[in-house]
């Protein structure tokens, strides 16, 4: 049980430890990721207005998920829908946040989804 409680709080505080350096303005938006054991999550947030400019979850985009097969595909599809909706939003560059999450496997794919869709990170 102590387990548990110890990875838990290490993630909170690996997201303490980056949320001070990393901050998102109107010019370049903070763009945030999340993964729970089903779904992942992306947004782009602007910290000075304290608002969501952008957000995609994968229950949004089933059509995209169910051609693919892993949460790694579909990770990847988020990356891409999201930068879709940014540059439509007139958002070109952001500053990645990962959350506390090490930067590979969805984190690494959503950001890479990102690039690919028109992103700079």
């Amino acid at each position: 049980m102590a387990k548990v409680i110890l990875r838990k709080t290490n993630l909170i505080r690996r997201k303490f430890r980056i949320r001070k350096k990393v901050v998102g303005t109107s010019q370049q938006p903070r763009l945030s990721v999340f993964r729970s054991n089903k779904y992942s999550y992306g947004q782009i947030i602007d910290d000075t207005k304290g608002r969501t400019l952008v957000g995609v979850t994968l229950a949004e985009i089933k059509k995209a998920h169910e051609e693919t097969k892993t949460k790694i595909e579909a990770a990847h599809v988020i990356g891409k829908v999201l930068a879709e909706k940014a540059i439509k939003g007139k958002i070109k560059k952001v500053v990645f946040d990962r959350n506390g999450y090490k930067f590979h496997g969805r984190i690494k794919e959503i950001a890479e989804g990102a690039r690919e869709g028109g992103l700079k990170l």
